[in-house]
C-alpha cells in the first residue's frame, strides 16, 4: 500500500528518500571510521624502563635490550588481540549495515533513529575494547563486550525487520535473501553467546572463539551465491 501511494507522489519524494539515505550512509561511514581509530588508541609504545629500570635500551647490550622490548610486547598482547577481534567486528558490522542500506530504496525518520542508535552501539565498541583489554581475565569484562556484541547484532535486525515491515526495501529483493540475512545475524548472535558462555572455564578461551567466528565472518562466502546482490 505504501509502496502504491509513493509511485503516485511527485518524484521529488523519492529522490528526498534516496539523499536521505545517502546521508545515513555518509554518517554511518564517519562514525565507524571514528571509532576504528579509536581502537588503535588502546596500543601504545611500551616504556621499557618499567621492565628495566637500571638498564635502558639505549645503553644497555643487546641482549638485555631486546629482552625488555620482547618482555614489553608480550604484556600488550592482550590488547593487541582485543584491537584485532574489534577492528574485524566493526568491519564486519559496518558491512552488513552498508549491505542493508544499499538494499533500501528509501528511508523515513523512524528508520533513521533505528541506524543512529545502531552507530550508538558501534561508538560504544572502543570503551568494551578497552575494558576487556584491560581485564581480560575479569568475566564480566567478557560479558560487557558481548553486550555490545548483542546490542550491534539486535538493532541491526531491528533496522532490517523496520524496512522490510514498512516498504522501504527493494522490490527485487528475493524472500530468499531476506530470510538468509535475518538468519545469518540470528546465528552469529547465537554463537557469540556460546562463546561468553566460555568464559565460565576461561576467558581467554572465550576471547578466542570470538577471535575464530570473526574470522570465519571474514573468510565465509557469500550468503546468497548470486552475482546480482550484495553480500
Amino acid at each position: 500500500m505504501r509502496r502504491d501511494i509513493l509511485r503516485r507522489m511527485p518524484g521529488t519524494i523519492d529522490s528526498s528518500a534516496r539523499r536521505a539515505l545517502d546521508r545515513l550512509t555518509a554518517l554511518s561511514d564517519g562514525v565507524f571510521a571514528i571509532a576504528m581509530t579509536l581502537l588503535v588508541l588502546d596500543l601504545r609504545v611500551p616504556a621499557l624502563s618499567a621492565f628495566h629500570a637500571q638498564t635502558p635500551i639505549w645503553t644497555s647490550g643487546a641482549l638485555h635490550g631486546e629482552r625488555a622490548l620482547y618482555d614489553a610486547l608480550v604484556v600488550l598482547t592482550p590488547r593487541l588481540v582485543t584491537y584485532l577481534l574489534s577492528f574485524m567486528t566493526l568491519g564486519i558490522f559496518w558491512l552488513a549495515q552498508q549491505a542493508q542500506l544499499e538494499l533500501c530504496e528509501r528511508a523515513d525518520r523512524r528508520f533513521a533513529w533505528w541506524q543512529l542508535a545502531y552507530l550508538c552501539a558501534v561508538s560504544a565498541m572502543p570503551f568494551s575494547t578497552s575494558l576487556l583489554a584491560e581485564y581480560i581475565t575479569f568475566r564480566l569484562a567478557v560479558v560487557v563486550y558481548w553486550l555490545n556484541l548483542v546490542a550491534l547484532g539486535a538493532v541491526l535486525l531491528g533496522c532490517w525487520r523496520y524496512a522490510r515491515r514498512n516498504g522501504l526495501l527493494r522490490e527485487s529483493l528475493s524472500a530468499e535473501r531476506d530470510r538468509a540475512i535475518t538468519r545469518r545475524i540470528i546465528v552469529y548472535q547465537s554463537l557469540y553467546a556460546a562463546s561468553v558462555l566460555l568464559c565460565v572455564v576461561s576467558t581467554y578461551l572465550s576471547v578466542a572463539l570470538l577471535v575464530l567466528l570473526q574470522l570465519n565472518s571474514v573468510i565465509a562466502p557469500r550468503i546468497v551465491p548470486t552475482s546480482n546482490e550484495t553480500s
